[in-house]
């Protein structure tokens, strides 16, 4: 393939990056678009009419504010990307919050983003508010460094040095050459951590369960929690069922054992 024909379509980019800014943002109004996008007015108007008109997302006439259409939804319902692993782990993802009484979540990379494509809520009036769909930095996260710790070294350095990493609390770890020695040890130990590295007064213990060489998905489980909910034996009292958990998935799924 040349280097001409390889190049993205800048119309097309910008098409995707417009749903990807709504998908996040839930709605925007013509100049919240412009302004987060920084995309020409003449050509925006286009993009806009041709996404609405296709029903990639429609604007509503009280407020003239932009939302995801009903094509983003048929087309989501078609995706079955992950839907083995989605069976396999649900019912073990519920037994394993009524063992322990937490919030347990999977994810799967994206870049240098973990997506939740799971989760079982702890019974717990105090919770982590999460919900499948939603994408989390995962230099911040403990599910993020384990997906991260399924890929090699070298591509984990080329994906974190790509982007800017932002501090979320006093205790995010930002520094490139620190985060590459945190997913080494979680690629050693088998399991990655967050010490109210994402949000304050939250922790997380969380294992690596699929990578993109085994099923085309780079995959973690964690068990989240209040840092006042932890005791003095974590992680290792939440890592031994967490661990037993990613074994019968992986079982489940045909897989050996990490």
């Amino acid at each position: 393939m040349s280097q001409q024909t390889a190049q993205p379509v800048k119309s097309a980019n910008r098409a995707l990056d417009i749903i990807d800014f709504i998908a996040g943002a839930g709605s925007a109004t013509f100049t919240e678009i412009l302004e987060a996008l920084s995309l020409p007015r003449s050509s925006a108007h286009g993009l806009l009419r041709t996404l609405v008109s296709s029903s990639w997302l429609e604007q509503h006439p009280d407020n003239r504010r932009y939302t995801l259409g009903l094509r983003t939804w048929q087309i989501g319902q078609q995706y079955d990307g992950h839907r083995l692993l989605i069976e396999q782990a649900q019912p073990i993802m519920n037994q394993l919050t009524a063992e322990t009484g937490e919030t347990v979540q999977l994810a799967r990379l994206d870049g240098v983003e973990n997506v939740y494509i799971g989760i079982s809520p702890s019974p717990n009036p105090m919770r982590l508010a999460s919900m499948v769909g939603m994408r989390l930095h995962a230099h911040a996260t403990g599910i993020g460094k384990a997906l991260l710790s399924t890929l090699d070294h070298d591509e984990v350095e080329r994906r974190l040095t790509a982007v800017v990493l932002p501090r979320l609390t006093p205790r995010t770890v930002t520094d490139v050459d620190a985060l590459l020695a945190l997913v080494d040890t979680a690629r050693y130990t088998g399991y990655a951590l967050d010490d109210e590295e994402f949000v304050d007064d939250c922790r997380c213990v969380a294992v690596p369960l699929t990578s993109e060489s085994e099923t085309g998905i780079a995959a973690a489980l964690s068990i989240t929690m209040p840092s006042h909910r932890t005791d003095e034996a974590w992680p290792h009292s939440l890592y031994a069922p967490l661990s037993r958990a990613a074994a019968l998935i992986r079982e489940g799924m045909g897989l050996t054992r990490s």
